[in-house]
């Protein structure tokens, strides 16, 4: 691996453009190649100029170190124009430029063997919510189908429907907001490992080695839990909140959305009722409406 490697190039604008991904795709359409941005003379565009201002061959040489570090972890980096790149992210307008992997099965066996499914919600889960988020993965785990749980890794209805896959065997996903080296919150650690080890399972993120849980960088994860999955479900939700931006996202991208209806004097029902109300959502009132 050397700085003239497309991959390299690829893994830099990552950095560079994450927030930013369509702007990446236009320079890189206008230049030819990733690599190509770096030779000095394509910068087009007044838009962003301090993000422009970092192609430079520095940060090439940062991406091999980083993807040497990804290498000596045992993870993966997958670039949009790795052949292994997830093919539902492809579709999407803005997909990131690559994908930070840990898992013990290959990425077709992670993304392309079954549908995905993505369940999302509060962290301030209640019974009633934690029970139907459990009978609806199980439910899913009893089909022909047999579909891959994507969730965020999060305390709340992201770890019951984790835990709820792994238990009946279905694999399951996480996307991160941190480096690919760093399990948050630190409670689901032992939960991630179980996840990685799973056939199908995996955790994978956008963010660089190093990338600390900031509240910025949950939005830009959200955005990936709805490109990769065919349909959101959205459990529990208060009135704002990132299960809203990906249910946005998903609608956004032609994704299929469901929400489980609450109490009308729950806080945290407003945001399904909301997307139920505003058709931005199916509802669902049984297992066998999510299955059908």
């Amino acid at each position: 691996m050397n700085t003239n490697d497309e991959n390299v190039a690829l893994c830099a604008l990552n950095r560079i453009f994450g927030y930013h991904p369509t702007l990446a795709l236009q320079q890189i359409a206008q230049a030819g190649s990733a690599l190509a941005l770096f030779d000095g003379t394509h910068t087009e565009g007044k838009t962003h100029p301090e993000l422009l201002s970092r192609l430079v061959p520095q940060e090439l040489e940062w991406a091999q170190k980083e993807l040497e570090r990804v290498r000596e972890g045992g993870f993966r980096f997958l670039s949009l124009a790795d052949e292994d790149y997830p093919s539902a992210l492809k579709e999407c307008p803005d997909p990131p430029l690559g994908l930070y992997l840990n898992g013990t099965s290959s990425p077709a066996e992670i993304f392309e063997m079954r549908p995905m499914v993505a369940f999302v919600g509060t962290r301030d889960l209640s019974p009633y919510g934690k029970a139907w988020c459990e009978k609806l993965v199980t439910a899913l785990a009893e089909t022909r189908a047999q579909p891959v749980i994507v969730s965020g890794l999060a305390l709340g209805v992201d770890g019951v429907a984790h835990r709820t896959a792994l238990s009946c065997g279905l694999p399951t996903v996480g996307v991160m907001a941190t480096g690919i080296e760093t399990v948050y919150p630190w409670q689901h650690e032992k939960l991630a490992m179980d996840m990685v080890r799973s056939p199908s399972g995996a955790l994978v993120t956008d963010y660089p080695m190093d990338t600390a849980p900031l509240a910025l960088n949950f939005v830009r994860r959200n955005r990936i839990i709805a490109g990769l999955v065919r349909a959101v479900v959205v459990v529990e939700s208060k009135s704002k909140g990132g299960s809203l931006m990906t249910a946005k996202y998903a609608v956004e991208y032609n994704r299929e959305v469901f929400a489980v209806p609450g109490r009308l004097d729950d806080s945290r029902s407003a945001g399904c009722n909301s997307l139920i109300r505003t058709q931005m959502a199916q509802i669902v009132t049984s297992a066998e409406d999510l299955v059908d």
